[in-house]
């Protein structure tokens, strides 16, 4: 007899600990929470117009992605991008705990 892919789904993920499961959520809606105060902070009245004369800076532009370019999204992540990580879940920690 062959078990339904949600029964299978659902066996999976009740063996995964409950406490990796919340600190995952926990880390996703921090990083969440930074990004929508980012993205609401870049069309700030104070900000705005510096933001947009760094768009139009090739320089800074190159320098960004040469930044960038040192990250990675895979799973297996080095010292530098579990470091970024890091920062970035512990801002939008500071965020959240701020504004909640």
């Amino acid at each position: 007899m062959r078990l339904p892919l949600y029964v299978l789904l659902f066996s999976f993920l009740l063996a995964i600990p409950a406490s990796a499961q919340f600190a995952a959520q926990k880390d996703a809606r921090n990083i969440a929470v930074l990004r929508a105060v980012v993205n609401y902070k870049i069309d700030d009245e104070e900000n705005i117009k510096a933001i947009e004369k760094l768009r139009q800076d090739r320089n800074f532009n190159q320098r960004l992605q040469r930044m960038l370019n040192k990250l990675t999204n895979k799973r297996t992540k080095d010292s530098t991008n579990r470091k970024v990580n890091d920062i970035l879940e512990k801002a939008g920690e500071d965020l959240y705990n701020l504004l909640n």
